[in-house]
């Protein structure tokens, strides 16, 4: 092998590590908002405490993955394509990081509304993180196979969301009025929603990222119609 195919062969590697690092950073907010949820279902305030505490590996595979991305921008000097993959990586990690932050954020709550007795079941709360998780997933596919058709999905299920998040807040104000004692844990489940929402906002931003990756369409700021 000569040596500049082996600096290919290298180049490629790299380019697949922080793809793969990606995912694995995917994964584990995917997991965070999983094991916050649950521990609101099942009031389990030390997988709350979990959530918490493991948000730092989060944080360190950030760190790891902007390193990555920008020894590959300083030593490779990446083609068009490649350039505009690693400049959006950058931006992908920035948003996983901060949902990451939004997890633990939620399991703050989670802790707090664990001492108190339920203000009303939790339904709609969970489908929520239902679909955030799903939309985290998908937008992070979206950018390693380069879809555009999946990212368009990602964008969509923003607005179901927001609609959820709109249902929670109209029900949950309707148990303050009638009652000023539920105030304070209807306030916590408000939050915990609209972390959600933002879990939701930050997935999409990832797919409008795509599409701009994908077809050099700049959709960041308009809203889907």
């Amino acid at each position: 092998m000569t040596e500049k195919s082996h600096t290919s062969v290298q180049y490629e590697k790299e380019l697949q590590d922080i793809k793969k690092n990606l995912l694995y950073e995917g994964a584990l907010v995917e997991q965070a908002i999983q094991r916050a949820m649950s521990s609101l279902m099942d009031r389990d305030s030390d997988l709350a405490h979990s959530v918490i505490a493991n948000d730092e590996h989060i944080d360190e595979l950030d760190e790891k993955v902007e390193e990555q991305c920008i020894r590959l921008l300083a030593l490779r000097q990446p083609t068009a394509k490649d350039l505009r993959f690693i400049a959006t990586a950058i931006k992908v990690n920035g948003h996983l990081e901060r949902i990451g932050d939004i997890a633990a954020n939620i399991a703050r709550r989670v802790v707090m509304l664990n001492e108190v007795p339920p203000v009303k079941p939790y339904i709609d709360l969970p489908r929520m993180a239902d679909i955030t998780r799903e939309m985290v997933r998908e937008s992070l596919d979206a950018l390693v196979k380069e879809d555009c058709g999946i990212a368009g999905d990602v964008r969509e299920k923003d607005e179901e969301v927001d609609k959820l998040n709109e249902q929670i807040f109209r029900e949950l104000l309707t148990f303050m009025l009638e009652d000023p004692k539920t105030i304070h844990r209807s306030l916590l489940i408000t939050q915990i929603s609209k972390n959600l929402e933002r879990i939701s906002d930050h997935a999409e931003s990832i797919a409008k990222m795509v599409i701009y990756m994908v077809t050099g369409k700049n959709v960041r700021h308009r809203h889907q119609k």
